[in-house]
């Protein structure tokens, strides 16, 4: 009995060790599901990497642990035992320490309900206006797709110009929404994932806005390096079209 007892007090012992030992705590509760596998992954040199996972088998209800230093992008997959024929990902802005996170296996994505984080509420806000953007984009791809069937030239003319305005808007919105957030991760994160893309200068702009510390974590690094290895890029460009020309 004596032995037992011990032995329960290690196991004991070793699980809060081991949750001291974690940075970042993610519980939740998905309902509707009954039989599945869940993961917490995160993107490691472009590849989903496992930080937990969990059988769920009637219990809904998760709870996962891992080692997170710092603000950074995490996914919650949902591998389905069921009739539906595609797994489920839902992306979201992890912080150290604890978060909370609802959903339904109905609607995995769109129905989850995200707490404990600061750069998850601002990356909701964003995607709200995203969102916007987005619903605008197809309906004028729609509009310029019929234009063109109908080889109307002024309204090909017309909603091409007015796709071009809705990309430098949206850059815009994202430039500004990151330089007013600039005391967050998510700052270098919209820049590297939204408008990597965009003029040098709003890339440039963006970095130096940042605040000390948001310039050393994870993103603003990447964003640091990213800057550096476009203006090289660029450069080189001008320097062989400068040598073609005069050749």
């Amino acid at each position: 009995m004596r032995i037992k007892f011990t032995l329960i007090i290690i196991c004991l012992t070793t699980l809060v060790a081991c949750n001291k030992d974690s940075d970042f705590t993610l519980t939740g509760k998905i309902n509707g599901l009954k039989k599945g596998k869940l993961y917490l992954q995160r993107v490691e040199d472009t590849t989903l990497v496992n930080l937990d996972s969990l059988i769920i088998d009637g219990d809904s209800e998760f709870e996962f642990y891992a080692k997170l230093k710092e603000p950074q992008i995490l996914y919650l997959t949902l591998e389905k035992v069921d009739a539906y024929e595609y797994d489920d990902r839902i992306m979201f802005f992890a912080e150290p320490g604890e978060m909370t996170l609802n959903t339904s296996l109905k609607n995995f994505e769109s129905q989850a309900a995200i707490t404990g984080s600061e750069n998850q509420i601002k990356l909701e806000e964003y995607n709200k206006i995203i969102r916007r953007f987005n619903d605008e984009n197809l309906d004028l791809i729609k509009k310029n797709f019929e234009a063109r069937k109908q080889q109307a030239e002024d309204s090909i003319i017309y909603y091409d110009q007015k796709l071009q305005n809705l990309t430098k808007r949206k850059y815009l919105y994202t430039v500004n929404f990151a330089m007013n957030n600039k005391q967050f991760e998510i700052a270098p994160y919209l820049a590297i994932s939204e408008i990597f893309d965009a003029n040098i200068k709003y890339l440039d702009t963006i970095y130096n806005s940042l605040e000390p510390k948001i310039k050393k974590s994870k993103y603003g690094s990447v964003l640091k390096d990213f800057i550096k290895d476009r203006k090289t890029s660029d450069n080189e460009e001008q320097t062989t079209t400068v040598t073609t020309v005069e050749e």
